[in-house]
């Protein structure tokens, strides 16, 4: 990877995304094994000791796949939620992986399936549930 900014993540975040990671099938392991890699460069912390620009799960993120030069909004979301949250990318999504513990302003190279690579930028976050006081959600 070129360019991988450091993470911060939230503790309990990392838990859940750990059990995900360790449940993964065949189908989803390229991501799993992105996410893990991630986990384990990562900053781990209290939910509490959240900066209010960094993405958490359930963050609503504005972010640029600037290799699509394309825009979007979308909530970061547990697999189980896609359902119910109309914006909602999985975290065990390619693109969706690369948002976790990334600041407003980072950039950061991300693999996708089949070996090519997204270079993602945040430019928002439009709500964050740490910074709403929603610490176990």
């Amino acid at each position: 990877m070129s360019s991988r900014p450091p993470i911060i993540i939230n503790r309990l975040d990392a838990e859940r995304l750990q059990r995900l990671i360790d449940q993964a099938g065949d189908k989803d392991r390229f991501v799993a094994d992105c996410l893990e890699e991630e986990l384990e460069r990562g900053e781990v912390i209290d939910p509490e000791d959240i900066p209010e620009d960094v993405v958490s799960m359930n963050s609503q993120v504005q972010f640029t796949d600037l290799t699509r030069d394309r825009q979007m909004i979308r909530t970061l979301v547990y697999p189980h939620s896609l359902e119910t949250v109309e914006d909602g990318i999985s975290v065990m999504a390619p693109i969706g992986a690369g948002l976790i513990g990334l600041r407003i302003g980072d950039v950061i190279d991300w693999p996708l399936p089949g070996g090519t690579q997204a270079r993602l930028r945040i430019d928002a976050i439009l709500w964050q549930p740490e910074r709403e006081g929603q610490f176990h959600r």
